[in-house]
């Protein structure tokens, strides 16, 4: 059987490679894609629905989904694009599921896998700058979450992606099922809010050198 062309441009893609082994029933393969996946993708997922214990438990899901999609796969893009577009439709369910179903917020775990950087990738996300004063990182945790959590669901997916997965505006549209200039845009605006959300972290101590 032939490649189509999409296909070949992803086939140097390693992780591609990887799931082109599952969907040939190889147990190894699969095992090393979750090694490689998992953390990144508890990270992107807690954010999405707030609670670490929820994004592990989604992120079994996704795994299985990969999993029971192994025999369908055509590398038509990046291994993570393909992923990612798995883990937003499972994202976007629990959080549609928990609208229906409200309950008492789980406050997130107070260790983690991404220790001080969100709060670096967002501030440089938002301004190109970097936060003024160091924080501890309680403080940290509260404000990357309170930054994210003025951002819509859309907003925070894409940032997200972009500076977590570091994935290109082509990628996240493809993962997010929208075109490179919406993708363009609503990064545009999810500076903007984010910004705004982390100026007071931003412009401390700077009236002193005035």
């Amino acid at each position: 059987m032939t490649a189509s062309n999409a296909e070949l441009r992803h086939l140097h893609d390693p992780d591609v490679q990887l799931m082109l082994r599952v969907r040939d029933d190889d147990a190894e393969a699969f095992e090393e894609l979750m090694l490689r996946y998992q953390a990144r993708l508890i990270t992107v997922l807690s954010h999405l629905v707030g609670s670490r214990d929820q994004a592990e438990d989604l992120a079994q899901d996704v795994f299985m989904r990969v999993y029971r999609a192994r025999k369908r796969y055509v590398p038509g893009a990046r291994f993570s694009t393909w992923l990612y577009t798995i883990a937003n439709n499972v994202a976007s369910n629990a959080r549609r599921s928990r609208a229906r179903r409200p309950e008492v917020n789980v406050v997130g775990s107070e260790s983690g896998p991404l220790g001080a950087q969100p709060m670096d990738h967002l501030a440089v996300a938002a301004s190109g700058q970097m936060p003024t004063r160091q924080l501890d990182k309680r403080e940290m945790r509260e404000v990357v979450r309170g930054a994210l959590d003025v951002l819509n669901e859309r907003q925070r997916m894409a940032v997200l992606l972009s500076k977590f997965e570091d994935m290109s505006y082509a990628e996240i549209a493809e993962t997010m099922e929208m075109t490179p200039q919406a993708i363009k845009s609503l990064m545009f605006r999810s500076r903007a809010v984010l910004r705004e959300a982390l100026e007071p972290y931003l412009t401390q101590g700077k009236t002193s050198g005035d």
